[in-house]
């Protein structure tokens, strides 16, 4: 781990040089490249830099013990190696942290799909919920949320709604929401005051760029027709929305929010792009059998990893056993405290996994 560590303050050097080569300084795009780099190592080279002042104070400190002191001298320097023991063990295990291979999607855009499961209009109106949550948790990080597509109903839910969210590391603090959400809560509709469940599933997809996936255009089967609103009444009097389907996955997109057609067409490529690109990256994950899949990670479609309780006010999820008696504030968009430990469980794991050579 030093060696590498090492080697990367090396690293982090070199590029600093480089930033101020007139050759580089002439080149605003090799500039850009070189400085983005050099932002990249500077939180694990200072912690680097700190992790070895503390090792150098630690030798002082023990140095000073093997010298005749006076009692008082003596537990002062006891209690100072004592703390510098422990920011040594706090460093150490952040720098292995930072050492852990980084998900190359983390800095994505991503499109997040929301369908209502089980539960009729209930699941359709829970469905709302969870998109109002996120919407409002990317509003709290300055992030931007376009609508791609949505399936709205009479009562305000949604069968299906997609949207994407832009944002730097949007796919990084969002990637751990994809699966089964449950919701247990009595229905407006429901007259006994009876509890229901139901459920909503949540996918969340980097973004991806056209070099990321290879669409062939004879792949394609492009439809238009006539949008629809509430209840199947005309939004649009031409043929504006697209459906598009990849023959060969079988993967169906449909886009009808835009009143252009090519706006549309746009849209429907880049959630039909995404899909892809997660199909291929979990195809890779059952592939590398020795690296299984964490358990946090991204989550199952099909696993259901949390549960939203009105009754009790209570959030779980069940993936790392965390509850939370703040159901209001996490629809509200407050997911920080959720997603630091999923994180920070997802961390753990990864380097559980490394310790033991998997």
């Amino acid at each position: 781990m030093f060696d590498r560590l090492a080697e990367l303050e090396r690293r982090y050097e070199e590029l600093g040089q480089r930033m101020t080569d007139p050759e580089v300084l002439q080149d605003p795009g090799q500039l850009q490249k070189v400085a983005k780099a050099h932002a990249e190592l500077e939180e694990i080279v200072s912690r680097w830099r700190a992790y070895r002042q503390v090792q150098e104070e630690l030798a002082e400190t023990r140095t000073l013990l093997e010298e005749k002191l006076d009692p008082e001298m003596r537990e002062l320097a006891r209690e100072e190696l004592a703390r510098l023991s422990q920011r040594e063990a706090e460093l150490e295990k952040e720098l292995r942290v930072l050492l852990l291979p980084k998900d190359p999607n983390d800095e994505k855009n991503i499109i997040v799909e929301i369908r209502a499961g089980a539960g009729g209009e209930e699941a359709a109106l829970f469905a709302a919920d969870l998109f109002r949550m996120y919407s409002r948790y990317a509003e709290n990080r300055g992030w931007r949320v376009e609508m791609m597509s949505a399936s709205p109903t009479e009562l305000g839910g949604f069968k299906e709604v997609i949207f994407m969210v832009h944002g730097k590391n949007a796919y990084s603090r969002l990637k751990y929401e994809s699966g089964v959400h449950r919701v247990q809560r009595v229905p407006t509709t429901e007259a006994s005051g009876r509890i229901h469940t139901s459920t909503a599933t949540v996918a969340v997809l980097p973004e991806a760029e056209e070099v990321d996936v290879e669409i062939r255009p004879e792949d394609l089967r492009i439809d238009v027709f006539r949008s629809g609103g509430h209840g199947g009444q005309s939004v649009n009097t031409t043929d504006s929305a697209v459906r598009i389907t990849h023959l060969p996955t079988g993967i169906v997109v449909t886009c009808q929010d835009e009143r252009s057609q090519l706006q549309n067409r746009e849209k429907a490529m880049r959630v039909l792009r995404a899909r892809l690109l997660d199909m291929k990256r979990r195809e890779q994950e059952e592939e590398l059998a020795a690296a299984r899949r964490s358990q946090v990670g991204t989550g199952e479609r099909s696993e259901r990893i949390r549960t939203y309780n009105f009754p009790q006010g209570r959030m779980t999820d069940h993936r790392i056993g965390l509850t939370l008696y703040k159901l209001d504030a996490v629809l509200q968009g407050e997911l920080d405290e959720v997603i630091d430990a999923l994180v920070m469980a997802d961390q753990a794991e990864q380097l559980e996994r490394q310790e033991a050579g998997l």
